[in-house]
């Protein structure tokens, strides 16, 4: 079965799965809150960004070990990001303070996950300045899709760099920044190829949502 699309929801295939419903409905049971959840993933988050930026200046098995366990970290903050929106919604524990936990853990993970990607490249001085272009660009694509539900063309999540392709393109990258020393490249250059794919695939998000909520907002 496929997901319907609610309004202000992304769709997640994933919610339908009987192991997502069943681990809600034992959550619930157990008192646990959305917002909670929410404060995980950014827990998560924090870990991940901690792993990458001591990856930058340690060796060999420490720092094989430090990316994974970075990528583990960052699909475990996508799952929390799935989870809390579940116990709000199909669990009924919606709080009005909801969408304050739902909104900023998210802006906050996706910066300290890209910038820490950035200072893992200690020997590319311009590495800095990516991981936050990076930042800056998922905290864009976030505040676009904001602005189309504040201006009454409702929430586009279209887009080819969507928050969980974030993810995934940089788990990708900390585990294949393991193979930098066997190839001869420069420490944190996969990362960094990550965050370039990131900025470019964030840049052409936006100009699709505002293209797309200005087209709704001609045709209201």
């Amino acid at each position: 079965m496929s997901e319907t699309p609610e309004p202000g929801r992304r769709v997640i295939p994933q919610r339908q799965s009987s192991w997502a419903i069943s681990l809600t409905r034992r959550m619930a049971a157990a008192g646990i809150l959305p917002n909670q959840i929410s404060i995980l993933g950014l827990i998560f988050a924090v870990i991940a960004a901690g792993c990458l930026l001591l990856s930058g200046r340690t060796d060999g098995g420490l720092r094989v070990a430090l990316l994974v366990i970075a990528a583990v970290a960052m699909p475990l903050r996508l799952l929390c990001n799935m989870l809390d929106g579940m116990l709000a919604v199909e669990a009924g524990l919606q709080r009005p303070d909801g969408l304050i936990y739902n909104e900023i853990p998210d802006r906050l993970s996706d910066i300290v996950v890209l910038a820490a990607a950035g200072y893992a490249a200690p020997g590319i001085a311009w590495a800095h300045d990516l991981g936050w272009i990076a930042a800056l660009s998922a905290l864009l694509t976030a505040y676009v899709r904001t602005l189309g539900r504040a201006a009454g063309a409702g929430e586009h999540f279209e887009g080819v760099m969507a928050k969980p392709r974030r993810m995934h393109v940089m788990i990708a990258a900390a585990l294949l920044s393991a193979l930098e020393p066997r190839f001869g490249w420069p420490r944190g250059s996969v990362l960094l190829a990550g965050l370039a794919v990131v900025t470019i695939g964030d840049i052409a998000t936006i100009a699709l949502r505002l293209r797309l909520i200005a087209a709704d907002l001609r045709s209201r």
